[in-house]
């Protein structure tokens, strides 16, 4: 049996985290909230078509996960009427946008170019540990 401090271990808490996170929103949920989110700052609404766009997915794929946020109460979807986030999706959402920023204001303070810092963050923006967050923060307000 290998001992329980390998990197083993690592991949079994994360993947068992996942898991959990399964049942409240994935992190691919979270892309579709984050994006409807900056869409509606942007220009104030978003589509399905946007969604599609950004994310690289297609239509059909975006109605589906669409549909699953409606159902879960994270937004409200009319069809053809349009896409509004809840109070419950705009938490999310805005969750996700703070911890990118962070993520992002991290990189670049360690020399990352802005568009490289904002690629990689919204790589690991999902995966970070709420205490890490924080102590990424501190770091970042200490400096």
């Amino acid at each position: 049996m290998l001992p329980k401090d390998t990197r083993l271990e690592s991949i079994r808490y994360a993947n068992h985290a996942k898991k959990e996170e399964e049942d409240d929103h994935t992190a691919r949920m979270e892309d579709y909230l984050e994006v409807i989110y900056e869409l509606m700052q942007y220009k104030g609404y978003a589509t399905t078509i946007d969604i599609s766009e950004y994310l690289n997915v297609s239509s059909p794929s975006v109605t589906k996960m669409v549909q699953k946020l409606n159902e879960s109460g994270h937004l409200n979807y009319e069809k053809y009427r349009g896409i509004r986030l809840t109070d419950k999706g705009i938490l999310v959402a805005k969750n996700i946008h703070e911890r990118h920023d962070l993520l992002a204001e991290f990189l670049k303070m360690i020399g990352v170019d802005e568009d490289t810092a904002n690629k990689d963050a919204e790589g690991i923006e999902h995966h970070l540990q709420p205490k890490t967050l924080e102590k990424l923060e501190q770091f970042i307000k200490d400096v």
